[in-house]
């Protein structure tokens, strides 16, 4: 009777000390999960941190020069020229001249 009783106690102490191995493996292993989900949601919050950049703020496209060609009853070309920057104006009217021979 005792060693059934000695039997039944250490079956039941096998079986605890197998419930908490158990229990502590879930743990780890729910750990293992979450850990790299956390630490993928921190990198995704430093994505989206917007700062102003003064040199990208200051960069604009380049507009092309504007061409109005205007021909009169005579066949003379004549045409009028906007733009923001003076040098690529100069170089356009430059070019026209030269296209329709004028120089």
């Amino acid at each position: 009777m005792e060693a059934e009783h000695r039997r039944q106690m250490t079956e039941d102490r096998q079986r605890r000390i197998i419930e908490f191995l158990v229990c502590i493996l879930c743990s780890v292993f729910c750990v293992l999960l979450v850990l790299p989900y956390h630490a993928g949601g921190a990198d995704k919050n430093q994505q989206f941190q917007f700062t102003k950049n003064q040199q990208i703020q200051q960069i604009k496209p380049k507009k092309p020069v504007k061409i109005k060609l205007h021909r009169n009853a005579k066949g003379e070309y004549s045409w009028e020229l906007t733009g923001d920057n003076v040098d690529e104006v100069f170089n356009a009217d430059k070019r026209l001249r030269k296209s329709l021979k004028l120089e």
